[in-house]
């Protein structure tokens, strides 16, 4: 009977993820050896399958065809396998970990994590909170909060919440605003990395979509909140993620306009992986907990 693993596992691993990442040093730092030892797998790999999987080129290992076309199936196997084995040591459904951006953690779920813990005892959420789009199939991650259309490659997404979305700002600065239009008597808070529409909502208002705004600029989203609540500016926000400050008075929202726009926040988690216990809980969580942050706010609001 012929071998159905010609190379071992070990190479086929290499394989997988330098076509993934396209270079040696990541799949070095996964498997803890060396760069050489990589590329020793890459070579020996290819001379036992009679097959060159990759292109070497200036700008680094670029997959050829073949390898391309079957990488997702390799990618979903080893994830399969990462979790059956961490099924076996009884680790699967005790730690969730969890990538998020920082204005997601700080503005939204950092104020609401003790609800899930408490609903689901014995279980530890570790956060990684970056503004990077981390590989979801790593074995340390469960799943991601990412915010955008929700089509990313290989990563199946449920949406959460997040679309629409509004200027806001410190009370003191809403009394400078009746009419849309006045947004340029005052500071406008740009924060670098959103990816909410100030053209869009300006042509809700009635305004020209190049309507000019002028304010201090941030690269930090989660400072430019800060920045709003100080009375800096008028900062465009996702009403989820400013539904906090604006029920307990921090911020208001001047001229009561939202907008839905193409882009909200998503759950993430690596395509072919199997839904864990934990990932189930956290996403049937997130299913009551957004409604209700949000119902919380409209009903305040109202009284």
């Amino acid at each position: 009977m012929s071998n159905p693993f010609p190379i071992p596992l070990n190479a086929l691993r290499a394989i997988e993820i330098v076509a993934r990442r396209g270079a040696l040093a990541p799949a070095a730092e996964e498997l803890g050896v060396t760069v050489g030892a990589v590329s020793q797998h890459l070579r020996r790999a290819e001379e036992r399958l009679g097959v060159e999987l990759f292109d070497r080129t200036p700008a680094g290992l670029k997959p050829r065809p073949a390898l391309l076309a079957v990488l997702p199936q390799l990618s979903a196997g080893f994830t399969q396998l990462q979790d059956g084995l961490a099924g076996l040591t009884g680790r699967d459904d005790a730690v969730l970990n969890l990538t998020v951006g920082s204005v997601f953690a700080s503005r939204w779920l950092i104020w609401r994590i003790n609800k899930f813990t408490a609903r689901h005892p014995g279980m530890e959420v570790r956060l990684n909170v970056t503004g990077a789009m981390l590989d979801l199939s790593r074995a340390d991650l469960d799943c991601g909060i990412r915010f955008g259309a929700g089509q990313w490659p290989g990563i199946r997404t449920t949406l959460i919440g997040g679309q629409a979305f509004q200027p806001v700002c410190a009370p003191p600065v809403a009394r400078l605003l009746k009419a849309p239009a006045e947004l340029r008597h005052v500071p406008v808070i740009r924060d670098e990395t959103t990816m909410l529409d100030w053209s869009l909502w300006l042509e809700r208002a009635g305004l020209p979509r190049d309507f000019e705004l002028k304010g201090p600029v941030f690269s930090d989203p989660s400072l430019a909140f800060d920045a709003a609540i100080s009375e800096q500016g008028v900062l465009l926000a996702a009403d989820m993620m400013s539904a906090d400050a604006v029920s307990d008075g921090r911020l208001v929202r001047p001229f009561n306009l939202p907008v839905m726009g193409r882009n909200g926040y998503w759950l993430a988690t690596a395509e072919g992986r199997r839904e864990s216990r934990k990932v189930r809980a956290f996403r049937e969580w997130l299913a009551d907990e957004v409604p209700a942050s949000v119902e919380g706010y409209v009903a305040q609001a109202r009284g």
